[in-house]
């Protein structure tokens, strides 16, 4: 898809007529003869063309002085897949706003983090999404107040701060706007089986149960089997269907658990700070990628005659991702050229050493992931690797404490990859799985993976690293996607979605045609 579908009414209107779930969070519709704003799929009649006019964003929409729908709640649809795929300003700034920067630093903050001027910020925000950052920031924040009212007993007074208002006078006033009820109001009107649940948790403080929305299809067969396989014991687990891991947050600390279900993602969070909310749950979407468009990924891929098998035997693949790109580096680097069972124990040693303790009443989790201000305090002659190996843990976590190499949701992909390269031991794949999973580049490919090559061989692809990136070039803009599919041929655990007890689930003539591969995740050259 384009960008600025808004702009295209009569693109729009088809996509309104037929309810079109999955144009929800592309674009918004607000309907001038009643002052309400709606996603595509909203379920009553739909308005005549006349009476529409299109938005990019909920917060333009906001700002235009309409109110969203009481039917088809627009501002919990799902994120729009732009500002995953894309790597320019307007994208890197979303998912800055996304992870709650505006909130904590201001608009100064966000400018800096991003190396522009403030002015240059809201000139191309506005320009593209009809808002500037602080609308975008209070959009956000109405949406969380909502969770809260509905999720949660808390006090109207205590949610005001949770969701980051600075006045409970700037809250009524933001909560009566957006969605013309007052915050007593809506939490008047929830069901009662919804109030009731509401109530019930009153005596756990801190823990919300969400739903998380996605576009169709999802399959969570690699997405789940994938962060189960390779979690850190006391940080992650697979507990009664569940993807349990713990959460380092800009107030404090939580704990997620996430079941995939037919329709949604079933969130369970426990938090320390309410404060953390909207960024836990962004950061739970961006880790599970619930904001892709799988519609177009897997159109493109189906372009190729040996690759559309796969994706249509197993549609929706996403790609599994971090809630912490620091963390991801560290751990794509204790998983160099080992199995995925040696990269899960060097990484709990320095879990149960170094990491903070937290308390999980509901679990096994035990500590979060070491901060890198920690990591470099560790004497490298303790870890249990090469020598080479240990050079370039120590050097990474290193750059990463000193802050002369930051990896976060705003990285530019490629100066990533240019600054990541030019430290020892790293080289194109240990780069590029990093770009994939922790900076979240939809295009990131992985020619030298020996799975990747084994797949091809069989599929009837080129196998060798530089024909088959020629190869790849008509998959672009989705190679990453390409890997989950061409992974997905192998029998290793990481493609399963375990069983509630935590086993991967694997068919019988799966198993029986394992090799000694499924010990392990394809590793190549990265450990010089």
């Amino acid at each position: 898809m384009q960008n600025g579908m808004h702009t295209d009414t009569e693109r729009c209107v088809r996509a309104v007529r037929s309810k079109d779930a999955r144009f929800d969070g592309w674009f918004f519709t607000a309907v001038t003869t009643t002052g309400i704003y709606c996603r595509p799929s909203c379920p009553v009649v739909p308005p005549k063309p006349r009476n529409m006019t299109f938005y990019p964003s909920a917060a333009a929409c906001q700002q235009a002085g309409f109110r969203a729908c009481k039917r088809c709640r627009p501002d919990t649809s799902p994120g729009s897949p732009e500002w995953n795929h894309r790597a320019d300003l307007v994208a890197r700034a979303m998912r800055l706003i996304g992870d709650g920067v505006v909130d904590r630093d201001g608009v100064p903050g966000l400018a800096a983090r991003l190396g522009y001027s403030t002015r240059q910020i809201e000139r191309q925000l506005l320009a593209e999404l009809g808002a500037g950052p602080l609308a975008l920031a209070r959009a956000q924040r109405a949406q969380t107040a909502r969770l809260l009212i509905e999720t949660t007993p808390l006090p109207i007074a205590e949610i005001a701060f949770a969701a980051g208002f600075s006045s409970i006078r700037t809250f009524n006033d933001t909560v009566r706007e957006v969605f013309a009820l007052s915050p007593s109001e809506l939490r008047a009107r929830l069901p009662r089986s919804r109030a009731g649940a509401t109530a019930a948790t009153a005596g756990t403080p801190g823990v919300l149960n969400l739903r998380l929305p996605f576009r169709a299809p999802l399959n969570p067969d690699n997405l789940f089997g994938h962060l189960a396989a390779t979690a850190v014991p006391g940080v992650e687990e697979w507990r009664d269907g569940a993807y349990r891991r713990t959460l380092r947050l800009p107030y404090g600390h939580g704990v997620a658990g996430l079941t995939p279900m037919p329709d949604h993602i079933a969130c369970r969070l426990t938090l320390s700070d309410l404060r953390d909310l909207s960024v836990a749950i962004s950061r739970c979407r961006r880790m599970l990628d619930l904001d892709a468009d799988p519609v177009a990924v897997d159109d493109q891929l189906r372009t190729d005659p040996l690759l559309a098998p796969l994706v249509d035997k197993a549609p929706g693949r996403r790609v599994p991702r971090t809630v912490d790109e620091a963390e991801f580096a560290v751990r794509a680097v204790l998983g160099q050229q080992v199995s995925t069972a040696a990269a899960r124990t060097h990484a709990a040693r320095l879990v149960a050493a170094y990491g903070d303790p937290v308390e999980d009443p509901e679990g096994g989790l035990t500590h979060l992931f070491p901060s890198s201000q920690a990591l470099a305090a560790v004497d490298p002659e303790s870890l249990a690797m090469p020598r080479t190996r240990r050079t370039t843990f120590t050097t990474l976590v290193g750059r990463l404490a000193d802050g002369t190499l930051h990896l976060g949701v705003e990285s530019d992909w490629e100066q990533a990859r240019a600054r990541l390269l030019a430290l020892p031991g790293f080289g194109p794949w240990t780069a590029d799985v990093i770009a994939m999973r922790a900076l979240g580049d939809p295009d990131a490919f992985l020619p030298t993976d020996l799975g990747i090559r084994r797949a091809a061989r069989e599929l009837g692809l080129p196998s060798t690293p530089a024909a088959l990136t020629a190869r790849a070039a008509a998959w672009r803009p989705w190679r990453a996607y390409a890997v989950q599919y061409l992974w997905a041929t192998d029998s290793h655990p990481i493609n399963f979605l375990p069983t509630p007890s935590g086993a991967p689930h694997i068919p019988d003539a799966t198993r029986t045609a394992r090799t000694t591969r499924t010990a392990r995740i394809s590793r190549t050259e990265d450990a010089q």
